[in-house]
């Protein structure tokens, strides 16, 4: 038997707080008896119990005290001179007097006092509980959705990797027409003519622009596809020939013609 994980299981709580059914009760005095570890853990519990009611008493003022005992002791008097009510006779034959009653009544409510703290005290625990859970389970739902990314982006990178070493790709490195360290790289797979681009360094756009890429065909610039966020290679259009490849910044969505002003990179095939 996994006695651990019977333990951690909440029986034993539950034992304890004598909310267990006959059946429950049953078997974990049975194992009690058997297994040493599951009689200590209802032992442990009980003493925390005691020690949490103690640690938490709340001292009463001192007159309380004095008042208390002036109003049992006119009850004491009261007693003596009122006569005894029945209520029903015991097995003796004897009446039970009121001030039995009274005792009675003083029980049931300490009892009631009692296990009104008990229940402030685990709802208190229960809500801690609750609420570090749901901590924890947010923060793994962040980690996983954050893993998912990077695990994702690894297998991007893994992909593109796979076809820069195809031998069939060639290597069109594409420098800055302004001189600056603007790069991008162009794999252009010879055999199936598809275009993969390496965004090496290009500065940031705005939210209103975007690069666009065009193939020189023949001399004249034919669009080869706006340029996406991606991890590693961008799958661009299919190219069937160029002389050369040139990157422009355009509005968002790109342009029918080349903005050759805003040219930042070019390479020849």
């Amino acid at each position: 038997m996994d006695t651990k994980a019977y333990i951690q299981s909440g029986i034993i709580e539950s034992y304890v707080l004598g909310l267990t059914d006959a059946h429950e009760t049953s078997e974990v005095e049975l194992l009690c008896t058997q297994y040493p570890e599951i009689k200590k853990a209802v032992d442990d519990f009980a003493l925390s119990l005691e020690k949490n009611a103690f640690a938490n008493a709340v001292t009463p003022p001192a007159d309380v005290k004095t008042k208390l005992m002036a109003a049992l002791g006119n009850e004491f008097e009261n007693d003596k001179a009122a006569p005894v009510i029945p209520f029903h006779t015991n097995e003796n034959g004897a009446a039970p007097s009121v001030k039995m009653w009274q005792f009675a009544a003083a029980a049931a409510i300490l009892l009631f006092v009692v296990s009104a703290g008990l229940n402030i005290y685990f709802y208190g625990n229960y809500k801690s509980a609750n609420d570090n859970y749901q901590a924890l389970l947010l923060q793994k739902n962040d980690l996983q959705a954050s893993n998912g990314i990077y695990q994702t982006k690894a297998n991007d990178l893994a992909e593109s990797l796979q076809m820069m070493a195809d031998t069939a790709m060639k290597i069109v490195p594409m420098k800055s027409v302004k001189h600056t360290s603007d790069l991008a790289t162009i794999y252009w797979n010879t055999k199936t003519k598809d275009v993969y681009l390496l965004q090496n360094s290009l500065p940031q756009t705005a939210n209103d622009k975007q690069y666009q890429l065009w193939a020189i065909v023949n001399g004249k610039p034919v669009d080869a596809g706006v340029i996406d966020a991606c991890t590693g290679l961008c799958k661009m259009k299919n190219i069937p020939s160029a002389q050369a490849f040139a990157i422009t910044l355009e509005n968002k969505g790109g342009s029918p013609t080349p903005t050759l002003s805003a040219m930042y990179v070019m390479g020849g095939v």
